[in-house]
This record gives C-alpha cells, structure tokens and sequence, in this order.
C-alpha cells in the first residue's frame, strides 16, 4: 500500500469514527469557554477551525471568552490600580472602562476576526446588547482576623448574572451566525458589571439547556491524588473531591461552574486542556474524548 493510499485509508478510518457523534451532536448548542490565559499569544488557528467544523457539521456553537491578563496588561499601561480579591479583580469606575474596553473592543473582535478567517460566520456581543446578561452587584463576605466577623466586601463594579435571555442568542443563531460573548452585563440602573467568563459560560448554557459546557484551561483536566486524569465524574463524585482536597485552588471555581450548568439542566460539562491541537474535536468526535466530563449521575 503507497503513503498515499495509507493516509487516505487513516482519514477514513478518523471520519467513520467521527460520524456517530456528528449525528448524534447534529442540532445540539455547545457553549465553549475560551479563557484569557489560552488567548495571551492570540487566537490559535486550531480553535478556530475546531468551531468552523463544529458549525459545519450540525452543532450549534456558543463561544464565551475571558481576558484577564490582557485587562491586567491594559490597566498597567494606562497606571490604573488593580487588586485581587478571593481571585476576584476588585473594579472601580475607572476599571471597569478599560474592562469594557478590552473585553468588547480588542479581545472579542480578534475572536470573531479569527473565526471569520477560518471561514466561519461569527458576531460579537457582550452581555448588554439585547439585555443578553442582566446583572446584580456580586456580594461576597470575608472573615475578619481581628474581630472574627464576617463583613461584607465591596468588589466595585463586579457582577454575576440575573438572567440570561437566551432568544438574543437563538435569533442570532437563525441567522446561521456563531454568538462571541464578552462576559460584561447590564445592571437595573444601565450599570456596567464585570463578570466571570466561567461564571457566565455557565449561565448561558444553563439558559440555553446546552447540551454541552465546555471549559477550556491550561491543565488536563481533573487528576486524581495520583496525579492522573480523572476521565468522568458524576456530580456528586465532582462535589466529594473538592471536599476531600482533591480538586482545589483555581480548579474549584471551574468545577462548581460544572456542577451548577449540569444540576441547571446542561446534559454534561468538561473540563479541557485548550494547550492541545483541536482538542475540541478530540472531544466531541472521538470515542475516547480528551478531558473530564462531569455528568448528572
């Protein structure tokens, strides 16, 4: 058999491996989180092929980014302060301009430029167009060391959401376009919040009862006390490892995301490596998948 005859017989073999899972994800909304920190050199041409394709074979994508270094990067040029709370940026008013400024302007428009250019058709959004993401003030409590209460903490202009409208998304998804959100919403005054893509990545895809919720990061996925991959978890075994140390630091966040889209009625979350060549499609279109995927049961 030539080189020739081998690799056509492997792309075969890859796409009959394939077809199940196009069918069986064919009309389905994925909402993928795509993170600040995977976005430092640019938008990856293996991401955004691996939402083309996903497009063109049936399934409808929802991408929610992030972008924390680059408003951290933004607030360093222009000398504004910035704290950290809980892993929170605490966002005055000055802030929360160069966020809407970063996240809408120079981040979002770079990923639908990427998509575009992979033959795709996206638009980008934040969560206050159409009142996509109405928001509240999100309140948080901190112990006090001196006096052992807990008081509250003033995070500025940081939110969570409200309320997800899920037909701004649906309409622009009729119109065969790929939604790009930046995770800023709309408080009942007009206020701008600045909000946690995790968070909303979350919310949305609760909204939209998405068949998947899918996290890209810079680590593997969940690993076990042995330091290994932890391929599935139901809910309750995700919830056991946060409480036995298992899954800790940054990775908490993400995983109670997980549990609350899937306990909201998202069929299934994972966790995903996005330093990996098309490990999107590794997921979706392969028997093996490529990260943890956190399910009710």
């Amino acid at each position: 058999m030539s080189l020739d005859s081998a690799s056509a017989m492997n792309v075969a073999r890859v796409l009959t491996e394939a077809l199940p899972y196009i069918r069986r994800f064919s009309g389905k909304t994925m909402v993928v989180k795509y993170g600040g920190n995977a976005m430092v050199d640019g938008v990856t041409e293996d991401f955004a092929q691996d939402i083309v394709l996903m497009k063109q074979t049936g399934i409808e994508p929802v991408v929610v980014h992030g972008g924390g270094p680059q408003i951290g990067d933004m607030l360093k040029r222009l000398s504004i302060p910035s704290s950290f709370v809980d892993g929170l940026r605490v966002t005055d008013e000055a802030a929360i301009d160069v966020v809407e400024m970063v996240l809408t302007g120079s981040i979002n428009k770079h990923i639908v430029s990427g998509i575009n250019a992979a033959g795709g058709r996206a638009v980008g959004i934040s969560g206050k167009d159409g009142n996509l993401i109405l928001a509240r003030k999100l309140e948080r409590m901190k112990l006090d060391p001196a006096t052992l209460e807990n008081k509250p903490l003033d995070l500025g202009f940081v939110g969570e959401p409200d309320i997800v409208n899920p037909e701004v998304l649906r309409n622009i998804m009729k119109s065969d376009l790929i939604p790009v959100i930046a995770p800023i919403g709309i408080g009942p005054k007009g206020e701008t919040f600045n909000i946690n893509a995790d968070t909303v990545s979350g919310a949305v895809a609760a909204a939209m009862q998405a068949e998947r919720l899918i996290l890209l990061t810079d680590v593997e996925g969940v690993l076990d006390q042995d330091r290994k991959l932890i391929p599935n978890l139901s809910v309750a075994e995700a919830e056991a490892l946060i409480k036995d140390g298992t899954i800790r630091g940054g990775m908490i966040p993400k995983i109670e995301t997980a549990i609350e889209a899937v306990k909201s009625g998202v069929k299934a979350a994972v966790i995903l490596d996005g330093r990996i060549p098309h490990v999107l499609l590794l997921e979706l279109f392969t028997e093996h998948g490529a990260g943890t995927l956190i399910t009710a049961e």
